[in-house]
C-alpha cells in the first residue's frame, strides 16, 4: 500500500472509530482514535517517526525523514456537539520538512479527501469572497481582510473543516493568524495543495513542518486565482 492509500486508509478508520464511539464524548474520542492511528502505524510503517497532537512529543522525530504529523481529532467541541459535521481527522506524511502524502477526513459528512485522488477544484462562482472563520474565536486578521476584500464571514468548527471548505469550494478563502500546531494544518495542507490551491504562511512564504518547535503562527489556503489578492491585502495589514 502506498502511502496516499495509506494516509486515506487510516483517516477513514479513525473516522469510523470515532462515529462509533461519539456518545463517550470528545475526550474519549481524542484517546481511541490516537491509540488506533499510533498502532496502524506502528504496524504499516514502523520505521517512520510520528507527531501527534495527543502522544508526548519525541524529538527523535527531528533525525527522522519521513515522519507522520496525525491529528486524530479535530474540533473536539464539534465532536461533542451531534450532529455536527465540523471535525475531522487528519494523517500526513513529511519527508524533509514537506507533506508529500495526506488525507483528511471528514467522518460524519462521510469523506475523505486525499492525495492520493486530488479532489478536483470546483469553478469559481463569483460574487464576494467567502472566508471560513471560527465560530468561536475569529482570528485578527479576518478583520481585515473582510474589509479589504469586501467579503463575506463564512462560520465553521475544525481546522480541517475549514481547510476542505475552500477544496470543496464551499468557501474560497481560509486565512488564520493567532497560531496553531503542525498538526492542526498538515494533513489539510497537503489536501489542498494536490488540488492546485495555494498553499502557505499569512506572508506567503512555504509552510515547513518537523520543526523542533511543532507551533505555526500562521496559516493561509485560498483558491489560486485569488493568491495575489489576499496576499496584497495582508501584506497592508
Amino acid at each position: 500500500m502506498d502511502d496516499h492509500t495509506l494516509a486515506a486508509a487510516l483517516a477513514h478508520e479513525a473516522g469510523d472509530l470515532l462515529l462509533a464511539i461519539r456518545d463517550q464524548g470528545g475526550a474519549e474520542g481524542d484517546r481511541q482514535s490516537n491509540e488506533l492511528l499510533l498502532h496502524l502505524l506502528a504496524q504499516t510503517r514502523p520505521r517512520d517517526a510520528v507527531l501527534s497532537e495527543e502522544s508526548t512529543d519525541n524529538h527523535i522525530r527531528l533525525e527522522r525523514d519521513r515522519v507522520w504529523i496525525i491529528d486524530p481529532l479535530d474540533g473536539t467541541r464539534e465532536y461533542g456537539e451531534p450532529p455536527r459535521e465540523d471535525w475531522a481527522v487528519h494523517v500526513a506524511l513529511t519527508s524533509g520538512g514537506t507533506p508529500i502524502a495526506g488525507a483528511v477526513a471528514l467522518p460524519a459528512a462521510g469523506l475523505v479527501l486525499h492525495t492520493g485522488t486530488p479532489p478536483v477544484l470546483p469553478a469559481p462562482v463569483g460574487g464576494p469572497i467567502r472566508l471560513a472563520v471560527s465560530r468561536t474565536r475569529p482570528p485578527a486578521c479576518v478583520d481585515h481582510l473582510l474589509t479589504q476584500l469586501d467579503a463575506t464571514l463564512v462560520p465553521m468548527g475544525s481546522a480541517g473543516a475549514k481547510a476542505m471548505a475552500v477544496v470543496r469550494g464551499d468557501v474560497d478563502v481560509y486565512a488564520h493568524s493567532g497560531g496553531q500546531y503542525e498538526w492542526d494544518s498538515c494533513a489539510p495542507v497537503a489536501v489542498a495543495a494536490a488540488a492546485g490551491l495555494h498553499v502557505s504562511r499569512l506572508d506567503g512564504t512555504p509552510l515547513r513542518y518537523n520543526e523542533p518547535n511543532p507551533y505555526l503562527p500562521d496559516l493561509l489556503i485560498c483558491r489560486p486565482e485569488l493568491t495575489d489578492t489576499v496576499l496584497t491585502a495582508l501584506r497592508d495589514s
